[in-house]
């Protein structure tokens, strides 16, 4: 077990590396290769409105005109132990780890998405519980009973949550239960400013339920998959005929075996919801990760961008390395290759 844990922690350590470097590669060598010079890419560090001398001063100070190897060094020097950025008015430091330093708001990027990574966290952890619980269980029910209505009902109700997008439902509830009926926030709060958590959950229960109304069909049908396949296997059957209950068979038996394709895509939602549910904080206004990805976008802040994208690919490395530690508890052939 420790030999696994070893491996797989040394394998998302060089995962990270490998992402720095791509990272870099999609911000600073690929526009290179489309022909973009120095100037154009110091142009998106400074915004719309400098002139081509202050855009051209700007790629001398920031070292645009070196190598790339050069360039990436530095990034990754700044990641390690911070960067110093000289934009003219003077030397402003970016301590570790710098992800960026945005030269439109004059602040550095991780002390924002430090402040943001809370919200985010608080609409991807409800909802994910949310969509698990109903998500598996409505699967597990639909395989239990194949053909029947309630099957069918439950299936058709999960075929429109996989096809509604997320802004669509997320406006059509905001207009029922928040300006109509007046059950829930109407959003544009921060959750967090809540000191009871009966609030704070009042705040966040409706982007809750959108959001997981989403993932939860997903997961009903996978697990209806998965059960119905687990549950013709000939243990279970050797389960069923050594006399253990019904229940028995298929919580530990037929779900367990079933979980690991679940537990796989569970990762990777939760870590890409952790990099920012764009649309979702969005729509409710929520001052999460999302949200400030949406507005760096908007104004040309190549820094933020960057950041996000940095903070994103670290939350699914590390949701990917928490899977496979998960699989060894699961399934323990795993532990044994």
């Amino acid at each position: 077990m420790f030999a696994y844990l070893v491996r797989r922690v040394i394998g998302a350590v060089i995962l990270l590396f490998i992402v720095t470097a791509v990272t870099f590669s999609i911000f600073f060598l690929v526009p290179r290769l489309g022909g973009a010079s120095a100037d154009d890419m110091a142009s998106r560090y400074v915004g719309k409105s400098a002139g081509a001398a202050q855009i051209h001063e700007t790629a001398v100070k920031l070292g645009f005109t070196d190598p790339l190897y050069v360039q990436y060094g530095r990034f990754v020097k700044g990641l390690a132990v911070g960067a110093d950025y000289d934009y003219g008015a003077g030397i402003e430091h970016c301590p570790a780890p710098c992800f960026g330093y945005s030269f439109l708001t004059s602040q550095p990027v991780w002390p924002d998405l430090v402040s943001r990574i809370p919200v985010t966290a608080s609409l991807a952890g409800g909802a994910a519980f949310i969509w698990l619980v109903t998500g598996v269980g409505t699967g597990v029910v639909s395989a239990l009973k194949r053909g029947s209505v309630l099957d069918r009902s439950l299936m058709s109700v999960a075929l429109a949550g996989v096809s509604l997008p997320i802004f669509f439902t997320g406006l059509l509830s905001l207009s029922i239960f928040s300006y109509g009926l007046g059950w829930t926030a109407q959003g544009g709060t921060n959750p967090l400013d809540e000191t009871n958590p009966i609030w704070w959950a009042y705040d966040l229960i409706l982007p809750w339920v959108t959001l997981a109304f989403l993932y939860a069909a997903s997961y009903a049908r996978l697990t209806r998959a998965g059960m119905l396949e687990t549950m013709n296997e000939d243990y279970v059957r050797t389960a069923r005929a050594k006399g253990l209950t019904e229940r028995t068979v298929v919580m530990k038996h037929g779900l367990r075996s079933a979980l690991t394709p679940i537990l796989t895509i569970f990762g990777l939602d939760l870590g890409l919801l952790m990099g920012g549910a764009i649309l979702t904080e969005t729509t409710f206004s929520l001052p999460g990760i999302g949200q400030y990805a949406v507005i760096a976008l908007r104004a040309n802040d190549l820094p933020k961008v960057l950041g996000v994208t940095l903070i994103a690919a670290f939350f699914i490395v590390l949701a990917n390395l928490i899977v496979d530690l998960l699989y060894a508890v699961v399934d323990p052939r795993v532990r044994i290759s």
